[in-house]
């Protein structure tokens, strides 16, 4: 299968800079996976297609404010580093700007000394190792100076950053947010759950490599990148008694979807895991636990459009897309969404 397969038209108009006012106020495409027939509501009416029984697997992943501006040291220009992921001792993997003035041994600060860094290593993929220095609590010095850390198609800047945060954001981590989850409100998960829906929770730290291109013409032989992952003992007991009683696992994000596909059974039993996932699911996978998925619109010839269409059929997917563009929907992190069922 060619990467191509995966291309479609969007006007740049309708990748969404701001989210909506009213978190479930953005718009629902709702897709039958085996029929391909889709129907156009808002994202409050997602309760009508959910039945006593269901559940819904959230991710609780909090994006960390893990942009930040500062000078090279001594006296030097500006620069900027993307926390990527924690290798311990207050070393992480980073993106870094400019890179040719980055390499081993170049120091760097940021919040006038508040904070201070070193690269310590260069890796394969031009991502650095970066050893920080700071008085306190890391994450309350980067909650200070950090910036979110939005996809680069987003221009606009943020007013309030808890608008790139799930209102069930709980464990720190992300250096972006697993979108999907951003439509709903504390009150639309309370009348779900009020109407026999289980809400079970996952964690997946997602990375930035969420947002890259295929750039292999031929989509096997891409490389996936790896992100942690965390399934509790409640949420993989849940997942069984939903499977067991007839009931539907409803992923609520493609992170909270590889999560559990990561560490399911060949029989589709869940047990508590935890690890790095570099799963890449595309045409021809055979889900093991999930029935359905509330998501996103995605980036053409991402990994992302790819395991919507492993769930939707190809053709489907883009049929309901090519809809979307038509019908003016908002695409991407702050856009509208779908449920595939």
């Amino acid at each position: 299968m060619k990467t191509s397969d995966f291309d479609y038209e969007l006007p740049q108009e309708l990748i969404a800079q701001t989210p909506t006012e009213r978190r479930d106020a953005s718009r629902l495409l709702c897709l039958d996976k085996k029929t391909g027939e889709f129907s156009h509501h808002h994202f409050y009416d997602l309760p009508d297609f959910l039945r006593p029984g269901d559940c819904l697997i959230l991710n609780n992943s909090r994006v960390l404010p893990a942009r930040l501006l500062g000078n090279r040291l001594p006296g030097g220009g500006a620069c900027e580093v993307l926390l990527l992921i924690d290798r311990g001792e207050n070393v992480w993997e980073c993106i870094v700007r400019p890179g040719k003035h980055l390499r081993v041994g170049a120091r760097m600060s940021f919040g006038e000394g508040e904070l201070t860094a070193e690269v310590s290593e260069v890796l394969p993929d031009g991502n650095r190792l970066v050893k920080f220095s700071y008085e306190g609590i890391f994450l309350e010095v980067l909650e200070r100076l950090g910036k979110m850390p939005l996809p680069p198609y987003i221009k606009a800047e943020l007013q309030d950053r808890e608008r790139y945060q799930t209102v069930y954001s709980k464990v720190n981590g992300s250096a972006a947010a697993p979108t999907a989850g951003l439509h709903f409100t504390p009150e639309l998960l309370e009348k779900i759950r009020a109407m026999g829906v289980n809400l079970g929770y996952v964690t997946l730290h997602v990375g930035l490599g969420t947002f890259r291109p295929v750039k292999e013409d031929e989509l096997e032989e891409h490389e996936m990148h790896s992100e942690y992952c965390v399934i509790p003992q409640e949420t993989a007991e849940l997942i069984n008694k939903t499977k067991a009683n007839g009931g539907r696992v409803i992923c609520v994000g493609t992170t909270s979807c590889r999560t559990i596909e990561s560490w399911a059974g060949e029989d589709g039993t869940m047990k508590a895991s935890a690890g790095w996932t570099n799963i890449y699911i595309y045409p021809g996978y055979r889900f093991k636990v999930m029935d359905a998925l509330v998501t996103n619109f995605h980036l053409p010839q991402s990994t992302l459009l790819m395991l919507v269409s492993a769930l939707a059929g190809r053709e489907h997917v883009l049929a309901a897309y090519e809809e979307a563009v038509r019908e003016r929907y908002r695409f991407f992190s702050f856009g509208d969404a779908m449920f595939i069922s």
